[in-house]
This record gives C-alpha cells, structure tokens and sequence, in this order.
C-alpha cells in the first residue's frame, strides 16, 4: 500500500496569499496551488495596482536542488549589483513556499525582516531629505513608498520576478497572488541587509525606489502648499518663509485669523482661515501664485467680507 501524506497552509497575516498544498506519493511530491482570499472587483484599488505591474514567474528546469537555481542566483546579483558572501541567504530570499523543501526554507521569514528594514530605511530617507515636512506629511509620503504596489512595481522593473524560485503549479495558474513579487522585493532586502549591512541597503532602496518618492512627494506637497513653498523658497531664494498673523475677527469661539507670508523682505498677499494653520496654508497659497504670476486663489479683501461681527 502506498502512504499518502497532504499539508497544506497560507499565510496568517495575509488571507489573499497562496495556498499550498502537497501530496506525497511515496518519495514524489506534487503540489497543488490556489490562490484564496476574497473576489477584487474592478472598482477595487487593488485592481488598478496588480494590473498595472507585469509579472514574470520563470518556471525552473528541476526540483529546488536543481541546476536552475543558480542561474536565478546569479542573475539576481547582476540585477542589485551586489555578490553574496553567504548565498544561502539569497536563496531562501528568492525561493517561494511554493518551491521551499520545508516552509521555514522559503523567504516568509526574510520577509518578515525586510518589512521592517525597508520602513526603518525609507523613514531615515524622508527625515533627512525633507526637513520641511511634518510627520504626519512624512507618514503618508512613507506609506505610498513602501506600498504592495510601489515594492512589487520596483521588484518587477528590476526583474526580480523572473529569478523568484517557485513551484511549477504557479506559473501555469494564472490566479496566483500579486503579492509575490512585493514580498520578495522585501526578503531580498533583508538578505541585503544581513550580508551587506544598512549602508547598502540605503544606497540600493535610494536607486530602486526615487521614483516612488519623487511622485508621493509631489502629490502630498500639491494640497501642503507651505511645504511647497519652503522648497521653493529655500531652492530659488535660499531664504525660509515665515508667517505672520495681521489681525483676528470674531468672538473667540468663532475666531477668524488673517496671516501673510513673508519671504525676506517681501510680505505677500494675507489668507483668512478659520484657524492659523488652515490661514497660514491659504497665505501660502497665495504666495506661491504670485511667484508664479498666477491669480490669487485666497484674495484677503473677498474673504473679508464674510468674517463674523464682533
């Protein structure tokens, strides 16, 4: 009689991953792939990201021990322009549960670490590069960076989709998760790490990922209109804009304020707001269209009509 052993398991802390199941038929292993979680409409955010990325899965020519492992290995460091020096730490980086001997040999745990390295890393980056920006502008810029889409679009650009060592039933079912290519992009961080230390990781994630940060940059800075003023100011003027409060208006339980910026010697047209920092967003609103010859979106004068009496 033949034994017939079946294991199956996914990730906890990820219900959309794949699910992998094993028959053991003696000493032939087959595996069988599904990928689980919940249906992704089309009006789903999710949607847009996965389709948007062009994934590669590669199959190999053998078993996990087998030769094509290491020409993934190898394409792989002429792809981050690193050499190993323990290259069992890229391979358990590159290899999915689905081509792992055992669970513990895929790139769950790298994965684990990566996460954190990469946030620890991309935090370092946007603190030291944009003094100008408030944490919580920072915590929004950061969260775009290291997205699912943004490490999955960075992986794929890279081509590491192409070296990830996974099962053969991956690549022929076609709803495998998208999430393979963002978690290998963060395992192979944390092999980075490991071997190579945080220096190069910083200067890798600052090559692989400038992109990502210029883009949530620019879209956070388009509604933060004082940070988008600073680096103006500082970058053409090499001067910093203060703020000043001209007067309020109103009982103080409705209190309206009118401030200006001011840049060096030059006041520009004041804002009101209903409090000084929605008044110091709108002066600097201001002060940015009349830099750039545009016309006032806060005129003080149309705005001052409707303050409250005292």
């Amino acid at each position: 009689m033949t034994r017939i052993t079946c294991q199956c398991h996914t990730r906890k802390d990820k219900p959309e991953s794949l699910l992998v199941v094993w028959f053991q038929f003696s000493q032939r292993r087959v595996w069988l792939f599904a990928a689980l979680g919940h249906t992704v409409s089309p009006s789903d955010p999710r949607a847009t990201d996965d389709a948007a990325i062009d994934i590669h899965l590669v199959d190999g020519t053998g078993d996990i021990d087998g030769t094509d492992q290491g020409s993934k290995l190898e394409r792989c460091q002429e792809i981050i322009g690193y050499r190993f020096q323990d290259e069992s730490l890229l391979l358990s980086a590159l290899t999915h549960a689905s081509g792992a001997s055992h669970r513990l040999a895929s790139n769950e745990r790298l994965e684990f670490l990566g996460d954190a390295v990469l946030g620890l890393t991309v935090c370092q980056w946007l603190y030291e590069d944009y003094p100008e920006y408030n944490e919580g502008d920072l915590t929004k810029i950061k969260s775009a960076v290291v997205s699912r889409r943004s490490c999955g679009k960075a992986a794929c650009a890279l081509g590491l989709d192409r070296c990830l060592i996974v099962g053969r039933g991956v690549t022929r079912n076609r709803s495998f998760p998208r999430s393979l290519v963002s978690d290998v992009f963060e395992s192979v961080i944390a092999a980075l790490y490991l071997d190579g230390g945080s220096e190069i990781v910083k200067t890798r994630l600052k090559e692989w990922l400038a992109d990502e940060v210029h883009t949530a940059v620019e879209n956070q800075g388009a509604s933060n209109y004082k940070s988008s003023l600073q680096q103006y100011a500082q970058r053409e003027l090499s001067n910093t804009p203060i703020y000043r409060l001209v007067r309020e208006s109103g009982p103080d339980h409705r209190k309206s304020f009118l401030i200006s910026a001011v840049i060096a010697d030059h006041e520009f047209t004041a804002a009101w707001g209903s409090n000084k920092k929605d008044a110091e967003q709108r002066a600097a609103s201001n002060a940015l269209a009349e830099l750039h010859s545009q016309p006032l979106p806060f005129p003080s004068d149309s705005r001052e009509e409707e303050q409250p009496t005292d």
